[in-house]
């Protein structure tokens, strides 16, 4: 690693005070492997002068407290590393990071590990010094009775610590705390910070800390309330969305933290079955593709794509589990992906499809240029009574290219979505109760299911927050 001397970084700190261009072009100038250590050394002129960019000959050493202190200031503060080394008089905020990772890591234990290794070469004791000759039997027991003592006090520890080992940073130190007291029946906690070797002031003010209410407990709750109303469908990000929609600005890394303290995990998503094809063949007029996966549009209901699904469901006739099938045929406008019409019966139908395209087309009447209607080269697509529908409407009609799902892509994504979040994992019994929850999840997902290109907003409300 190249090692710059004081005057080196006092030149380039010039230099950009002086307004020679941005750190990149210094960085060039001076052949600095990294923009980021330019602007580290302007940051760290401007907080501290030119003592900052002094190279200190000696390591400073910063107690077990001062770097408690620091960790709770970053937990709790919600600033920056750098922001709160600034404040401490820390001239190297990956210090402060390095703290942090130990303590979450190890606890307490992992602030105040020594460095460096241990020797290999086991340290010569006296073994005549051990006992003193004039040492009477008497004074020889009580020293053998100290020493087990002592070593019934490390040996309890150690059985806590393997206890302890899996454990979070913060609940370890409130467990270590709870088996402290519980020990001082049989230890005293003078003894046990001696052999210990732990600070009387560090335990205390853990003791008082772990009394203190749980500061983050509110954001905790509604956290766990957002991630359990929508049905564990919900990761950091959208959750993060939705208290900024509730009126609370939170760091995406701290609702992540706080769900992996909780252990709030998303398990909707898993392998997908077969998918269903609706591809027959040429039985009618194949139109060009007009879309060219130019989903994109700012007109609500210009824009329209279609296709259908397939989903299974088991029901019993006279002992015997048959399989049955239930179909979907959706219409989504592009603008905000939301299902404007659909319809669901239990075979593929032409009758179904048209249903659907005639709501679609109602739905859509609105908008002040000429529509589009996209599909696959599905049979039903083709058909001359549906092409003729959309010609009789002023609609253009387009289709995907043969076997290209990704022209259709957005509709593929929202079926994803549909199954892996309502479908998989589960077993309907009957059509009904499969129907029931198709519809469900599709009014969920049009009024309440936020997305994060919508401006963390629900499909129904991003166009009538548009349309105000």
């Amino acid at each position: 690693m190249v090692k710059y001397d004081e005057e080196f970084k006092m030149k380039v700190v010039i230099d950009y005070l002086k307004g020679y261009d941005g750190y990149q072009y210094l960085a060039n100038k001076y052949q600095i492997k990294n923009k980021s250590q330019v602007e580290h050394w302007i940051r760290t002129y401007k907080e501290f002068g030119e003592s900052g960019l002094r190279r200190s000959q000696i390591n400073k050493s910063y107690s077990v407290q001062f770097k408690l202190d620091a960790i709770e200031l970053y937990e709790t503060s919600g600033k920056s590393y750098r922001e709160i080394s600034n404040g401490l008089g820390i001239t190297n905020y990956s210090l402060l990071a390095g703290w942090v990772k130990k303590f979450r890591e190890n606890g307490i234990q992992g602030l105040s590990s020594k460095k460096g290794r241990p020797t290999n070469m086991p340290k010569k004791t006296n073994k005549s010094a051990a006992y003193p000759a004039n040492q009477t039997d008497q004074e020889r027991i009580e020293e053998l009775e100290k020493r087990v003592r002592s070593l019934e006090i490390q040996n309890a520890y150690l059985k806590e610590l393997r206890k302890l080992r899996k454990m979070e940073a913060q609940q370890q130190m409130k467990h270590l705390r709870k088996s402290s007291i519980a020990s001082e029946d049989k230890f005293k906690l003078v003894e046990l910070l001696t052999e210990l070797e732990f600070p009387k002031a560090t335990y205390m003010y853990w003791q008082k800390r772990f009394e203190m209410d749980n500061p983050k407990k509110e954001l905790e709750e509604e956290i766990t309330s957002i991630f359990y109303e929508h049905e564990e469908r919900y990761g950091y990000r959208r959750i993060t969305n939705e208290l900024k929609t509730r009126g609370r600005t939170v760091n995406h890394k701290k609702v992540l933290r706080i769900m992996k303290k909780l252990g709030l995990k998303v398990i909707k998503f898993m392998r997908k079955s077969r998918k269903y094809s609706s591809y027959k063949g040429k039985v009618g007029l194949i139109a060009k593709n007009r879309i060219h996966r130019k989903f994109y549009t700012s007109i609500p209901h210009q824009k329209i794509t279609t296709d259908t699904t397939e989903f299974k469901y088991y029901e019993k006739n006279n002992g015997i589990l048959t399989v049955k099938k239930l179909y979907l045929d959706p219409y989504l406008d592009m603008f905000n992906s939301e299902i404007i019409s659909y319809a669901i019966s239990n075979h593929p139908n032409a009758k179904s499809i048209e249903q659907a395209q005639l709501a679609a087309i109602e739905r859509t009447s609105d908008c002040p240029y000429r529509r589009t209607f996209h599909s696959d080269q599905g049979w039903a697509y083709q058909m001359k009574n549906y092409s003729k529908c959309l010609k009789d409407n002023k609609i253009f009609q387009s289709m995907s290219r043969k076997g290209n799902c990704l022209d259709n892509s957005l509709m593929e994504n929202f079926f994803g979505l549909l199954k892996q979040e309502m479908y998989y994992g589960k077993v309907f019994h009957s059509f009904e109760e499969l129907k029931e929850a198709i519809e469900k999840w599709i009014h969920y997902y049009n009024h309440k299911r936020i997305k994060v290109k919508l401006d963390g907003l629900s499909p129904v409300a991003y166009r009538l927050k548009l349309a105000a």
